[in-house]
């Protein structure tokens, strides 16, 4: 019995090893996944805010249209470069977002004058 054991033992070994390899190759892969993604969405959301604070900061100034939108690129530009960069966002992608931002943002104005009208 002794002998068949330690006959068996190398192979035994063999297969726990490459099932704890496959295992921990499975859980890394699953770990890289979530944090791809958890690091992504704070990407996304830093890129988002840093477009909204330049579009607020540039129609507090007084812009409106094209000038507004460079504005609160330049200001995404230097606020969040590694977002940018590593989301690879392109020019139309920001563009866009910061326009979509400019209509949030005189909808909030809007909502905003309304209700202190409705309050006097």
């Amino acid at each position: 019995m002794e002998t068949i054991l330690n006959a068996l033992l190398p192979q035994l070994l063999e297969i726990v090893a490459l099932t704890l390899a496959a295992v921990l190759t499975w859980a890394a892969a699953k770990a890289k996944a979530k944090f791809g993604i958890d690091i992504e969405a704070r990407h996304r959301d830093a890129l988002h805010s840093a477009i909204m604070t330049g579009v607020r900061l540039a129609l507090a100034n007084g812009m409106s249209g094209g000038a507004a939108v460079t504005a609160a690129l330049d200001h995404a530009r230097l606020s969040v470069p590694d977002a940018i960069t590593a989301l690879g966002a392109g020019k139309t992608v920001l563009i866009n977002i910061a326009e979509a931002k400019m209509q949030e943002a005189a909808g909030d104005a809007l909502t905003a004058a309304l209700r202190k009208a409705g309050a006097s």
